[in-house]
């Protein structure tokens, strides 16, 4: 029989072990390189000078353009490419390892970033032809607490891998998924279209991207122990602790409301979503279109189908605090019922049939018209056919024949062009002047540049005249 002491003393081995395993697994020291290659890794892509502030005009040009035509693999290339990583991280290695100067100094260069980014983007979409906001544009203007959680773990897998022994292509990964270029180029969209809404919602994304990647820095440097700053003088190692301290809590606070507020609203959406879709479901009415605003804690909904009764919505509205919902309040359009608003609903079905039964008709009567300008053209060169030839034989006693009517000429990269053909046969040769007087005579008779002539005779054969 075995002794308790001894299964317990191997049960503990073994946890140790596989502790010992996980911890060599998952470790972030086993491949870190040297805290001074870390450092000088990070503090070169801080400086914006020489080519840097080009190849982020030219990255701004480029994610403009993508945001402008919609086009995400654009907008994918211009993020590869874009610089602003580097005076991010900066903040966050600065914070880390207590180099007030150098925090001062990537916050410097971030801030002549951003600039550089407005103004370029702004100029762009001041000059662009295009001006609709596209579906890639419209996504950059109402950030979402999943966009503080892709900056965060983001920020955090771009320290990683920044620090490993061997480079790798993390921090691309990293500029794509936390998407700082978008945004701050659809703030330039709104400050040069006048849409400062759109402006504000992009730079509040871009800030809260910049943000969580520097407060991702700090800690993924803390976890990796990069050995901090010290100083000779203790008075002025406490002040600069200090000021790191006040400036950490001044961008941290800041962004832990935006945070907190970010999920307020994202638990408002989801619980307003889930009381629509169990409230509103009826067999023979269906919910046609939901709009959630977590600021005005509104629920506007649309209806289609059987109307709803008076009661029945104020009895849906009532259990609004059964959902945690008692400060919101709902909406309802639907085809009749006088309590609720049908305006906007009838207002947009009779607008939009209105105006595709317009531009039907816009276009049918084009075509009517065009086709009635082709009769009357033909109309005016048939009913002067007659007195063409008559006038034609009184100059001329040697024409035998006259041919008149309408030709078509078709050339290469133009459009068919209608010509009216005058075809001349006579007993005798008619000379060039002759020729010439016909076929300006024709010209002025049909009131018109664009005839061919043809003359025939005994020995001429068929001599085309043509304008």
């Amino acid at each position: 029989m075995k002794d308790p002491a001894d299964t317990a003393g191997a049960k503990r081995l073994a946890i140790n072990h596989l502790l010992t395993l996980l911890v060599h697994r998952f470790s972030l020291l086993e491949d870190k390189a040297d805290d001074s290659e870390i450092e000088r890794r990070i503090r070169g892509g801080v400086e914006l000078v020489g080519a840097t502030p080009w190849i982020l005009m030219f990255a701004i040009f480029i994610a403009s353009i993508g945001l402008n035509v919609n086009s995400t693999a654009v907008i994918i290339g211009a993020m590869l490419i874009s610089p602003l990583m580097g005076p991010i991280m900066g903040v966050g290695l600065g914070i880390a390892v207590h180099d007030f100067d150098f925090v001062k100094r990537s916050l410097w260069n971030l801030s002549i970033a951003t600039g550089i980014s407005l103004i370029v983007s702004a100029v762009y979409f001041s000059v662009s032809p295009l001006h609709e906001a596209q579906s890639e544009l419209l996504a950059r203007t109402t950030p979402t607490i999943w966009d503080v959680l892709i900056a965060l773990f983001g920020g955090l897998a771009g320290i990683v891998g920044v620090t490993r022994k061997e480079t790798s292509n993390v921090i691309p990964g990293v500029a794509i998924a936390t998407a700082l270029m978008p945004p701050i180029c659809t703030a330039g969209f709104g400050v040069a279209t006048g849409e400062w809404r759109f402006a504000a919602g992009a730079f509040y994304l871009y800030t809260i991207n910049c943000v969580f990647i520097a407060l991702a820095t700090v800690i993924g440097i803390r976890i990796l122990r990069l050995a901090p700053r010290q100083f000779a003088d203790a008075t002025i190692a406490w002040r600069v602790k200090l000021w790191l301290t006040i400036l950490s809590l001044c961008t941290a606070l800041p962004s832990a409301y935006l945070a907190a507020m970010l999920v307020q609203e994202e638990v408002f959406k989801a619980r307003a979503q889930h009381f629509v879709d169990r409230e509103f479901s009826f067999p023979n009415t269906h919910v046609a279109e939901l709009k959630i605003n977590p600021k005005t804690r509104m629920i506007e909904l649309s209806l289609i189908g059987a109307p709803l009764a008076s009661t029945s919505l104020q009895t849906i509205e009532g259990r609004l605090a059964g959902d945690q919902l008692d400060d919101a309040h709902i909406v309802v359009h639907q085809s009749s019922d006088d309590k609720v608003d049908v305006t906007a609903l009838k207002s947009s079905l009779l607008s939009d049939l209105y105006r595709d039964s317009q531009l039907a008709s816009q276009k049918k009567d084009a075509e009517i018209l065009r086709l009635q300008n082709e009769i009357a053209s033909r109309d005016v060169l048939l009913a002067t056919a007659e007195d063409i030839s008559k006038e034609l034989r009184a100059q001329y006693a040697s024409i035998t024949q006259i041919m008149i009517g309408e030709t078509l000429v078709f050339a290469k990269g133009a459009p068919p062009k209608a010509l009216s053909d005058l075809h001349v046969l006579s007993s005798t040769s008619l000379s060039r002047g002759e020729q010439k007087r016909i076929e300006n005579w024709f010209k002025a008779r049909t009131k018109t540049e664009d005839v061919v002539v043809h003359f025939e005779g005994p020995t001429q054969g068929i001599r085309p005249k043509r304008r």
